[in-house]
């Protein structure tokens, strides 16, 4: 007789239990960036409407800012380290090829048997990331997920770059996903274009020096970028929209990967928002973060208290790849 597998047991659903953030203490505004490249204060503000950003110091690591991020969620939602089954950590500036971050986090979390991976999709990750959580919880294979995006972007930026010097910054944003009677995470739209890999790319190869001993540094074709970022960022959003059964109209806030201030505004120009729905605008005070910048965005918000618990959010991340994902979430 042949022998049959149990199968998962499923869940109705999974939610944000909590969310947590790590800002590094340094505060670097326009003005010490321009005292690298050709700019000005004026410019920079006109061009990202970025102000300021976070650049992290000596003991404040992919790892150790993830940590932290996941502690802040944990405690927010009352998540005991023997409880968390899985952690996923979204980074594309670790430096190490081996071992993953991820494990380490877990370890300073203290959940030491749980399950853990990075996930590389660069701005796109955590969205990516969210998504994983919200299947493994519902198929059973997890009770609650840590899924955090942490990013260390000084380390891989050339400060004298006057296309990328001024646009990113560093920190970390995590939150605790778990089981729901009611969904509480729209299934995620998401999707890749290999072919212009290009448009935000390292250099050169982290195994060629170029006998000039530099290290790659990460380039970006700006007005290419801005381009597909202001189609594929309303088209992934109906489509997460969509997804979820809702209108644009229903939401109570839109929280895009905070790369820059126009693509926020033309995104939300283009979805033709509500004139309640609050716009996250992280990026003014933060910078461009990467894989971490949607979970500081929605800390920012809930800890101002502009968002009601249980409220509709819908999130999309956009980036290296390239890469593209959105979904819609219910606010703790």
């Amino acid at each position: 007789m042949m022998v049959r597998l149990r199968p998962c047991a499923s869940r109705s659903g999974s939610r944000i239990l909590g969310v947590g953030a790590y800002r590094p203490v340094r505060v670097v505004g326009n003005d010490e960036i321009c005292t690298r490249i050709e700019s000005s204060d004026e410019w920079i503000r006109r061009r990202s409407g970025i102000v300021t950003r976070r650049f992290a110091g000596p003991g404040e690591t992919v790892i150790s800012m993830a940590a932290e991020a996941a502690r802040k969620a944990m405690a927010q939602s009352g998540t005991d380290p023997a409880e968390v089954d899985a952690v996923l950590l979204a980074t594309m500036s670790f430096l190490e090829q081996a071992p993953a971050a991820a494990p380490r986090v877990a370890h300073l979390l203290g959940a030491r048997t749980a399950g853990a991976l990075d996930v590389s999709a660069a701005c796109s990750g955590f969205c990516y990331a969210l998504g994983l959580a919200d299947s493994l919880v519902r198929s059973g294979d997890a009770r609650h997920v840590v899924v955090a995006g942490s990013e260390r972007m000084s380390d891989i930026i050339d400060p004298e770059d006057r296309s990328t010097a001024f646009l990113f910054g560093d920190g970390a944003g995590a939150v605790v996903v778990g089981p729901s009677e009611e969904p509480g995470i729209s299934p995620v739209v998401w999707g890749s274009d290999g072919g212009q890999h290009h448009m935000i790319a390292h250099d050169h190869s982290w195994l060629d020096t170029r006998g000039d001993g530099l290290r790659p540094y990460l380039r970006m074709a700006g007005p290419e970028v801005f381009r597909w970022a202001t189609r594929v960022v309303p088209e992934t959003s109906r489509q997460a929209l969509a997804a979820a059964g809702l209108r644009a109209t229903d939401l109570t806030a839109f929280i895009p990967h905070q790369a820059n201030a126009r693509i926020i505004d033309a995104a939300a120009k283009s979805l033709n928002l509500a004139p309640h729905t609050v716009i996250a605008r992280d990026v003014v005070s933060a910078g461009n973060t990467s894989a971490a910048s949607i979970p500081l965005a929605m800390e920012n918000l809930l800890a101002q208290g502009a968002l009601p618990s249980g409220a509709p959010a819908l999130l999309v991340g956009f980036g290296a790849g390239l890469t593209h994902a959105a979904q819609i979430v219910t606010l703790p």
